[in-house]
């Protein structure tokens, strides 16, 4: 055990944490089929060169007003986009595309190394569609989401299409993380960290707005009160909800979650 094992574990603390994850897989499938048939989920699209950097896009009815990407969280190390897709729903009833990449996990390649993949997914999937671009992410999607709001990241071309970025429960300095035993995995020195932790950079001027549970492990209250106050950005604190949970909001197209991203 390392100092601050504990303080980021949340699945430990989260009554039924292993219920979760399959139930994610199971409500994801069934919303990916129900999509594909109505001919409105594009799948598997590759954006890379590793097997793992694909992703799926899912339409509304009728032309898109923009395009909403989701980043999924697990701390660089699990999961892929093949569990959130149900997360689209909210969105989509606001007439967005909803674009959610997967991409290579630690340790096979660093975080940095994640934060180029993701700027990559983004650069494809505004190539299926037109208008505003809207970023959002959780947990470790929220830091790489956070990490696209800094100048140069994205090209011009995609910077000048985002409209609002969303992190919910975001990981923004990853400092601590030297004092977990995730970093095992992760590989990251000081250097590397303060290199990835968006509470060290200057945001682009763009709308950002900051989601956290009012019931998540007191390290992600900090975390997200550190990227609020280092940018400037409003932090959203959702009433009742834990890490697992707040994510919830996305699937509510009348959610202030989903009204931030969408506009």
């Amino acid at each position: 055990m390392k100092p601050l094992d504990d303080a980021y574990a949340n699945a430990a603390h989260i009554p039924g944490a292993d219920n979760y994850p399959p139930r994610w897989a199971r409500l994801a499938a069934e919303f990916r089929k129900g999509l594909e048939g109505a001919g409105r989920a594009r799948l598997g699209l590759t954006y890379g060169d590793s097997d793992r950097q694909v992703m799926d896009i899912f339409l509304p009815e009728g032309p898109a007003t923009g395009l909403c990407i989701f980043v999924h969280g697990g701390y660089w190390l699990r999961f892929d986009h093949s569990y959130w897709s149900h997360f689209a729903a909210g969105p989509l009833a606001r007439g967005w595309a909803v674009a959610m990449p997967s991409y290579d996990l630690c340790p096979d390649v660093t975080i940095a190394r994640i934060t180029g993949q993701i700027a990559q997914a983004v650069g494809v999937a505004a190539t299926h569609t037109d208008g505003p671009i809207a970023l959002t992410g959780h947990s470790a999607g929220g830091h790489l989401v956070s990490r696209m709001a800094v100048p140069g990241v994205l090209p011009d071309d995609l910077v000048a299409r985002l409209s609002s970025v969303v992190p919910i429960s975001p990981v923004a300095d990853l400092r601590p993380l030297l004092e977990t035993s995730m970093n095992d995995q992760f590989g990251l020195d000081l250097a590397a960290a303060e290199a990835e932790s968006p509470v060290l950079m200057t945001p682009m001027q763009l709308p950002v707005n900051i989601w956290v549970g009012a019931e998540e492990r007191p390290v992600f209250l900090d975390q997200a009160k550190w990227l609020s106050e280092a940018w400037g950005a409003p932090m959203h604190i959702a009433p009742g909800t834990h890490h697992f949970d707040v994510i919830d909001a996305l699937k509510d197209p009348d959610s202030a979650m989903v009204k931030h991203i969408c506009g």
